[in-house]
């Protein structure tokens, strides 16, 4: 007898499933993972006897899985943990390693940087190099090192005030721009207020914050129109959560909005740089006042970059010379050390290239259409989202316009579920989202079997 569909009424459902049915699945799947795993369910004690929570970063936690898998070791876009599981990797360090772990020129470029000295706070060769590679790669900017992109950020936003005179920096519901505080906010109804879930915050955010929707153009009109915006800070696709894209237009709509009102426009690539070689403004031709990339840049060393426009350095230099001597706010000691100059080198020039960029993007093209397909199959109301060498499968249909939407849509219930069977099946993805990376190492068989996982899972969900 054919399988019959669930006859629970389509209010209860849960992203288009039966609440039982995700339950059932969901500790099927829980059970199998923490019965296969018996070296890593060990060394979760081990774990706990040191790290609060157990994890050596918080953060850590947000895994579904019942108990951490550890890794043994990982090259290319594979993981092997310590309980002997080979896993295909799509969540490639959540974007930092989206070159495939440990490319051979970046591995190389280690070895020779390690016998020459690890940090001196002074610049090596390799910078001159570096410095030419990140104009040739992502536009001319005058550019500086730092060693993530929320110091990035936290720096860029500090160039923005101080060259402007200006208090606040306006941001999108729903962003993420590392754990910068003055991105940390909401809307409540029309109202910019501090994110609730922040932990010891004590300060109101919304003086030094405004938040407005992503492609509501006429939102960050009426904001900027108030005279006291420093700098939009935008992905030009929101990430780290349901990801939303651009509408046509609205990328442009906020550089003409931006110069119209005095404020600089800064483009954080953390995340799209996946989207082609140079990011996804060169690729989409933007014009940012400043650019901020990190995570990958330098194949996996804690590395990040952000330059800013010759306009603007101008600007900055003229402030920096007017101030007070003392401490400007901005730099950390091991920034801009010889070992990250050695791997951005080796990066730019050797890893992430046209010809790297090219084989990223017909592969997540492959992995697109035929997680599309699998879910056209089983009928599930939710959709697929791919740019370039990134692509998220959403619990909920689309296309989605903006933060708030992007947060109705999150199924942390199903996405948890769907994590761990994915990985019971022997593939990764991100673990805050439905987030997967293809890197010039993933091989076709990787995408084709986690097509496959997927759409056994879904046949589980959507009998």
């Amino acid at each position: 007898m054919p399988a019959t569909r669930t006859t629970t009424p389509p209010h209860d459902l849960i992203a288009g499933i039966a609440p039982a049915q995700l339950a059932a699945f969901a500790a099927r799947e829980s059970a199998r993972f923490a019965a296969s795993r018996p070296k890593s369910l060990a060394a979760r004690a081990a774990l706990a006897d040191s790290y609060l929570s157990g994890v050596p970063m918080h953060w850590m936690t947000d895994w579904p899985m019942p108990h951490l898998p550890l890794v043994a070791h990982a090259k290319g876009a594979r993981l092997t943990d310590i309980d002997g599981y080979d896993i295909d990797d799509f969540c490639l360090g959540d974007t930092g390693s989206m070159f495939g772990h440990s490319p051979a020129p970046v591995a190389k470029a280690i070895r020779r940087q390690a016998r020459l000295g690890l940090t001196y706070m002074l610049p090596s060769e390799e910078a001159i190099a570096a410095g030419h590679l990140l104009c040739e790669t992502f536009g001319h900017f005058q550019w500086q090192i730092a060693t993530t992109a929320t110091d990035a950020n936290r720096f860029a936003l500090r160039v923005a005030r101080a060259v402007t005179g200006r208090p606040k920096v306006l941001v999108f519901n729903g962003c993420y721009h590392g754990t910068v505080d003055d991105t940390m906010v909401t809307l409540q109804g029309k109202k910019t207020i501090t994110r609730p879930g922040l932990l010891g915050q004590s300060t109101d955010l919304s003086k030094s914050a405004v938040c407005c929707e992503f492609n509501d153009l006429q939102g960050v009109a009426l904001a900027l129109s108030q005279g006291d915006v420093a700098a939009i800070l935008t992905e030009p696709v929101m990430t780290n959560s349901c990801m939303v894209l651009p509408d046509p237009g609205f990328l442009a709509g906020l550089r003409d909005l931006a110069t119209q009102h005095g404020a600089l426009l800064i483009i954080d690539e953390t995340h799209t740089i996946s989207t082609g070689h140079g990011g996804y403004a060169r690729v989409h031709g933007l014009q940012p006042d400043m650019f901020v990339a990190g995570k990958c840049v330098a194949g996996g060393m804690p590395t990040a970059v952000w330059g800013m426009t010759d306009a603007v350095a101008g600007r900055y230099h003229t402030v920096n010379a007017s101030r007070a001597s003392g401490h400007s706010g901005m730099g950390t000691t091991l920034s801009a050390n010889p070992m990250q100059f050695a791997c951005l080198v080796a990066t730019l020039a050797q890893v992430a290239t046209p010809a790297a960029y090219a084989l990223m993007e017909k592969g997540a093209e492959r992995l697109s259409g035929g997680l599309a397909d699998v879910i056209a199959r089983h009928n599930a109301p939710w959709h697929v989202v791919r740019v370039g060498a990134r692509v998220e499968f959403i619990c909920a249909p689309g296309p989605l316009m903006n933060g708030a939407e992007a947060a109705h849509a999150h199924q942390p219930q199903v996405e948890a579920a769907l994590h761990t069977a994915l990985l019971n099946r022997g593939t990764l993805i991100a673990p805050f989202h439905n987030m997967m990376l293809v890197s010039p190492a993933t091989k076709k068989g990787q995408i084709d079997r986690l097509i496959s996982s997927f759409d056994e899972i879904l046949t589980a969900l959507f009998p």
